[in-house]
C-alpha cells in the first residue's frame, strides 16, 4: 500500500493539516507491546479543525477510524489496520489546575496528570500512580487501581463526534462501571474537568509510595506488555488467580509468555507476533473456562483481527505447550 493509491482527496488532506500524518505507519512503533502491522494512516491532529477534516475525509472515502492514546493497552494485528489511526498525544496536552479543580485535554499522559495533581496535594489520584496511557484513554475504560477509579473525580467531558459536532457530557449523563464507560466509541475525548479534595502532603505521599511499591512488587514491569489482559470477572477471583490455578501461568508460545510473576500479563520477550499473544489469550480463556466455568473478558483493546478471533478455542490447552 502506498500513499499514491489513496486517491486525490487523501493526498490533499496532508497539505491542509496543521498537525502531521504518517502514511503506511507500522503500529509496532506506537504500542507498548511493540507489535502491529501498518495503519493506512496515523494522524497527530494539532487542533479541532484537523480532527474535523480527518473525520470528513474518512467519511467521504468510507475509511474506518480508530482512536488511541499511548497504545499502552492495545494489541494490533501483524497484518495492520486498513484505516485511520488518530492520536492526540502530541498536541492535546494542556493541563490547568485551579485549587481543587483540574482541566486537562484528552492527550495528556496519565503520568504527568497524576504528578501535577500530587504536587498540589490533591487527594485520591495517588492510587493511579503508574497507570499508563492518556487521560482520554483512562476515562474511556474507567481506569482504576486499589479501590479508586478515574471517574470518581470527574465533573464533565467534552468530545468531538465523528460528524464534527462538539458535545459536553456531565458525569451524570454517563454510565461508569468496572473498566467501562458509556462514552461512544466514535467520539474523541477533547478534554475533561475533575474536582478533587485537598489532602495532607504526608498522607498523600505515603499512599503514593504504597501504591507504587505494590505495583512494582506484583507486576512484571521490566518486560513489554499491555498491562492486564483480562478484566477481573464479577463474583469470582481475580483473572490472574484463575489463570494461575488453571495451570497455564508461565507458558510460552513463540516469544510471548503468560507472566510467571502475574498471570494476567502476557509478555513480549522481544520478537513476539500478534498471533503468539492471541494464542496465549485463547489458551488462558479456554483453561479458565474448563476449570472454573468462568469466561474471561478482554481488558486490552484489539485492532485488525477477524471477528471472534480471540474466542477460538484451543483443544486440550494445557497439553499444547511449546
Amino acid at each position: 500500500m502506498s500513499k499514491r493509491s489513496f486517491g486525490y482527496k487523501l493526498k490533499e488532506l496532508e497539505g491542509m493539516l496543521k498537525g502531521s500524518v504518517l502514511w503506511n505507519e507500522p503500529m509496532s512503533r506506537h504500542t507498548s507491546y511493540g507489535i502491529g502491522g501498518p495503519a493506512r494512516a496515523f494522524f497527530f491532529p494539532a487542533n479541532e479543525d484537523d480532527l474535523q477534516m480527518i473525520f470528513q475525509t474518512a467519511h467521504e472515502n468510507n475509511i474506518q477510524t480508530y482512536f488511541i492514546g499511548s497504545g499502552s493497552n492495545l494489541l494490533v494485528s501483524d497484518t495492520g489496520f486498513d484505516g485511520f489511526i488518530i492520536s492526540l498525544t502530541k498536541h492535546f496536552r494542556t493541563l490547568i489546575i485551579e485549587g481543587t479543580r483540574v482541566l486537562t485535554q484528552g492527550g495528556t499522559m496519565m503520568g504527568h496528570f497524576v504528578k501535577e495533581c500530587l504536587k498540589k496535594n490533591l487527594k485520591g489520584i495517588e492510587s493511579l500512580v503508574g497507570v499508563p496511557g492518556t487521560v482520554g484513554g483512562a476515562l474511556r475504560m474507567n481506569a482504576g487501581a486499589y479501590g479508586f477509579e478515574i471517574s470518581n473525580f470527574l465533573e464533565s467531558v467534552t468530545v468531538l463526534t465523528s460528524a464534527g459536532e462538539k458535545k459536553q457530557y456531565k458525569k451524570e449523563d454517563l454510565t461508569f462501571s468496572y473498566r467501562y464507560s458509556s462514552l461512544p466509541n466514535d467520539e474523541v475525548i477533547l478534554s475533561a474537568k475533575f474536582e478533587f479534595e485537598k489532602g495532607h502532603e504526608e498522607e498523600i505521599q505515603a499512599l503514593r509510595a504504597q501504591a507504587s511499591k505494590k505495583r512494582k512488587s506484583t507486576q512484571p514491569l521490566r518486560f513489554r506488555s499491555a498491562g492486564s489482559v483480562f478484566k477481573n470477572p464479577p463474583d469470582a477471583k481475580p483473572a490472574g488467580y484463575l489463570i494461575e490455578k488453571a495451570g497455564v501461568k508461565g507458558i510460552r508460545h513463540g516469544d510471548a509468555e503468560i507472566s510467571p510473576k502475574h498471570a494476567n500479563f502476557i509478555l513480549n520477550h522481544g520478537k513476539s507476533s500478534s498471533e503468539d499473544i492471541a494464542w496465549l489469550i485463547r489458551l488462558a480463556r479456554k483453561a479458565v473456562q474448563e476449570k472454573f466455568g468462568v469466561e474471561l473478558e478482554l481488558e486490552i483493546k484489539t485492532v485488525g483481527f477477524p471477528p471472534d478471533h480471540f474466542k477460538t478455542q484451543v483443544t486440550n490447552p494445557v497439553e499444547n505447550i511449546n
